[in-house]
C-alpha cells in the first residue's frame, strides 16, 4: 500500500487513458475467487431458470437475472486480475453488477412476503400491522428504496473512479456511496422487522397452525436468505465508512467471506427451497394450501 492506495510492485500502472495510478480495489482480485464465483452463479442460474419454468412463476425471474449479473461482475473482476487491475472501467462495471445483483434477490424476497400476506388475507388471517403490511404498498416501497439507493451507490463508485483518474480526493464520492448504503441498510432492517412481525403473528394464531406448519420451510428459507443479504449490506456499509482505502476494502478475504459467500449461499437457499414450490399463487391456490394444511394436521 502506498499513501494513496495499492500499487502492485510487479505490475506498475501502464497509465493508459482508462487507468488509475493505483489499484482501486486495494489488491489484485483473486483469479480463483473469480472463477469460483462464475461457476457457482452459473450453476445457480441454470437451477433458477429450471425452477421458474417448472413452477411457471415468472415473478421470480429476477433471481435468475441476479445470478447472471453476478456472473458478469465476476467476469470483469477476472479481467482486472488477468489483464489490468488499474483499468477503471473494469472496476466500475464489476462494482455495478455485483452491487445491483443482491437488489434483485431482495426484490424476490419482497415478492415472497407480499404473496404470503395476500394468501393469509385470503384465508382470513389479519395482521396487527394492517396498513404497513399491505402487499402492494410493501412491495413497491422497498423495491423503490433499493433502486434509488443502488443508483446512489453506483454514482458514488463511478465518482471514486473519476477522482482517482484525475488525481483528486475521493472523499466526497465515498460519502455519496456511504449515504446510499446507509439508507439501503435502514430500509432492509425495517423490512426484516415487518417480516418477523408477520411470521410471529402467523405462528401464534391458533387457526393458522396447520397452514403455518406447511409453509414453515419457506419462511425459514426467506428468513435465512434475508439475513445473509443484510450481512452483506452491513459489511458494505462498514467497508465504505472506513474510506476508500480502509482495512475492509483492501482485504479480499473480507470481500470473499462477507460479500461473495453470503450472496452465493442466499441464492442457493432459494434454489433448494424455491418460492415456486411453496408459495400459493392465487386465492384458489391459497384455499388449496389451506386444505393441504388441514390434511397435514389430520
Amino acid at each position: 500500500m502506498s499513501g494513496r492506495g495499492y500499487v502492485d510492485p510487479n505490475r506498475p500502472s501502464p497509465m493508459g487513458p482508462n487507468d488509475a495510478e493505483i489499484i482501486i480495489y486495494g489488491y489484485v482480485p483473486s483469479k480463483a475467487l473469480c472463477g469460483l464465483g462464475i461457476a457457482l452463479f452459473a450453476l445457480a442460474l441454470g437451477a433458477h431458470i429450471y425452477r421458474v419454468i417448472r413452477h411457471r412463476i415468472w415473478s421470480f425471474l429476477p433471481l435468475s437475472l441476479a445470478c447472471l449479473m453476478e456472473i458478469v461482475g465476476y467476469i470483469f473482476r477476472t479481467l482486472s486480475s488477468v489483464k489490468n487491475p488499474y483499468t477503471i472501467p473494469y472496476f466500475v462495471v464489476q462494482y455495478f453488477f455485483i452491487v445491483v445483483a443482491p437488489v434483485l434477490i431482495s426484490a424476490s424476497i419482497y415478492v415472497c412476503l407480499s404473496k404470503l400476506i395476500r394468501w393469509a388475507d385470503d384465508i382470513g388471517f389479519k395482521t396487527q400491522l394492517g396498513f404497513l403490511l399491505r402487499p402492494r404498498l410493501l412491495l413497491w416501497t422497498f423495491i423503490t428504496a433499493d433502486v434509488v439507493t443502488s443508483v446512489i451507490q453506483i454514482a458514488g463508485a463511478a465518482l471514486i473512479g473519476v477522482a482517482e483518474s484525475n488525481k483528486e480526493s475521493p472523499v466526497t464520492a465515498n460519502n455519496i456511496l456511504l449515504a446510499g448504503l446507509a439508507i439501503q441498510t435502514a430500509a432492509f432492517i425495517l423490512f426484516l422487522y415487518l417480516y418477523i412481525v408477520f411470521v410471529v403473528q402467523l405462528s401464534r394464531d391458533g387457526g393458522m397452525r396447520s397452514q403455518f406448519t406447511f409453509i414453515r420451510p419457506l419462511l425459514l428459507a426467506i428468513g435465512a436468505s434475508s439475513f445473509l443479504v443484510l450481512l452483506r449490506t452491513v459489511f458494505r456499509l462498514a467497508e465504505t465508512s472506513e474510506g476508500v482505502f480502509g482495512y475492509a476494502s483492501t482485504h479480499e478475504s473480507l470481500f470473499g467471506s462477507l460479500e461473495f459467500a453470503p450472496i452465493v449461499v442466499a441464492v442457493w437457499i432459494l434454489v433448494i427451497w424455491h418460492p415456486g414450490q411453496w408459495l400459493p399463487k392465487t386465492k384458489a391456490s391459497g384455499s388449496e394450501l389451506a386444505t393441504q394444511g388441514e390434511k397435514t394436521e389430520a
